[in-house]
């Protein structure tokens, strides 16, 4: 079973177990964190795409440790005028694992419309008729 999930604006595909750095989120060490933000559920054959996301999904998850990423030097230059300019940046960081994805709600939406398909899929389907092209005089 895996699910997409969007935080910090990103999608991380996630399974159970996984280890994920993501955009820092409020928490402490070992507090637990429940996203709610799923745009997908896969669980074998079943798949469920939310529209945007699925109802009653969420995925919990453990805050492991906070942290700064790698420096990313920024430098402006212009040639000829003396002009340099130079600044750093650390992005900070949530380190996270992720221990289940809840996704009963999501399967039990997904029964609906799997009825629903083979409501529509018993209806003839009508004919269409030829488009037939008016011929222009010139």
């Amino acid at each position: 079973m895996y699910a997409v999930i969007k935080t910090g604006g990103k999608q991380y595909k996630v399974a159970a177990g996984d280890y994920l750095k993501v955009e820092k989120l409020d928490g402490d060490v070992g507090s637990k964190v429940v996203i709610d933000k799923i745009l997908m559920v896969a669980d074998g054959e079943n798949v469920t795409i939310g529209s945007p996301l699925v109802a009653g999904a969420k995925v919990n998850a453990t805050v492991l440790s906070h942290g700064k990423g790698d420096k990313v030097m920024i430098f402006k230059f212009h040639r000829r005028k003396h002009y340099r300019k130079t600044q750093g940046h650390r992005q900070s960081y949530t380190e996270i694992q992720i221990d289940d994805i809840n996704g009963k709600s999501a399967a039990k939406a997904e029964a609906k419309p799997a009825a629903a398909k083979e409501a529509v899929a018993k209806k003839p389907a009508a004919k269409k008729a030829a488009a037939t092209k008016a011929k222009s005089a010139e």
